[in-house]
Parts: structure tokens; sequence; C-alpha cells
């Protein structure tokens, strides 16, 4: 744990070996549980809290978005990047935080990249 990123502390949360593209870890830092995700070599981390009603969003499954160009003709894209919510079934862009369902709510991001070969993520100290 360093200070750096305009007042953020930096916390090594892993290994990149040991977060494969399509793996995730889920982390508990400063009170906070934090899911950190690897998408095809991109790391990004969300908030383990669903804005819905709490429920352990981190945990539930990864799916690519389907869309519909017409009736019967569906495709998909963003392979692995939405994150479907364990207890309701809320869906959320990993990359972004935002609800599928509502472009308002959103699910806490926190800064995180790869440092030679440790992942690290940045926090802001709580007010």
């Amino acid at each position: 744990m360093d200070s750096d990123l305009g007042g953020k502390t930096r916390y090594v949360v892993a290994d990149a070996a040991d977060l494969p593209p399509g793996q995730r870890k889920i982390v508990k830092i400063a009170g906070r549980e934090i899911g950190i995700f690897n998408i095809n070599g991109n790391f990004h981390a969300l908030r383990n809290l669903c804005p819905h009603r709490g429920g352990p969003l981190c945990r539930g499954r990864l799916r690519p978005l389907v869309i519909a160009s017409d009736v019967y003709r569906i495709a998909h894209q963003q392979e692995g990047e939405i994150l479907k919510c364990p207890w309701h079934q809320w869906e959320f862009d990993i990359k972004t935080g935002r609800a599928l369902c509502d472009e308002t709510l959103r699910v806490r991001t926190y800064p995180v990249f790869l440092e030679g070969d440790k992942i690290v993520l940045y926090l802001a100290p709580r007010p």
C-alpha cells in the first residue's frame, strides 16, 4: 500500500499471472469488497454491491450483450463484459459500471492497472 494517483492509496491486489483473461478476483480493501476482472488482458474493478438491492454483484454470471436487429435475429457483442447480479438479474457493463436497464444507474468503478507483473488498484480515502 502506497499513496499515489492524485491522493489515492495504491493497493497491490494480485499477480497478473493469477488472474488470466475471463477470470475475476474479489478482494476486501478498506472495508469494501471489490471485484477485479480481466477482460481480454484489460483489468477493471467494480464495487461488489449491486445498487438495486445490495446483492453481491461481482459473484454474478459474466455474459455477452445480446442485441436484436429484428424479430428472431439476435447477436452477441461485448463477450464476457456484462455482469448479471445473482440476486435479481440486473445487468451491468463491467467497463463503465452502467446498468443496462437504466443509464443513470451505476455501480462504482475503481482505477486498476497492470504495473509490471502486478495488478494495482487505487482507492480514494473515505470522507
